[in-house]
């Protein structure tokens, strides 16, 4: 299993949107380097759900619900979509700072790739967060 971590504006789609659909597809994303991220991704892998803008903060996580497949809201181009399903709110949203906080996860593309919309998180990574947010 792999662990990705996604970036979201609140006021284009929320966590709470999120919630309250259950399942989303992923799309509209336009970079080369987060569309092959979307690409990579596989059925049942873990994701974290981060709000970029406002709170910056971990919200909670999801699982890959559909692996890539071409995206709906591209008129031109080869670009990629996922589904996501909802899994968990995290008890305490991680907040960017608290990351940063973190020497174990100064290596974490959220802090060295701050503007790619879909990374890839190793597992102690991934844990890492969940276990901030419990």
């Amino acid at each position: 299993m792999n662990h990705w971590l996604v970036k979201q504006e609140p006021d284009t789609y929320s966590w709470e949107d999120f919630v309250a659909d259950g399942r989303t597809t992923w799309d509209g994303v336009r970079n080369f380097q987060a569309r092959n991220n979307l690409r990579a991704m596989k059925r049942g892998d873990s994701v974290l759900f981060y709000a970029s803008v406002g709170p910056k903060c971990v919200m909670g996580t999801a699982k890959v619900g559909r692996e890539a497949f071409p995206d709906p809201t591209a008129d031109e181009g080869d670009w990629s979509a996922v589904e996501l399903v909802v899994d968990k709110t995290l008890e305490h949203p991680v907040t960017l700072d608290a990351i940063k906080a973190r020497p174990d996860l100064a290596e974490l593309p959220l802090i060295r790739q701050s503007r790619l919309s879909v990374m890839p998180l190793s597992k102690a990574h991934y844990d890492a967060i969940v276990a901030l947010g419990r």
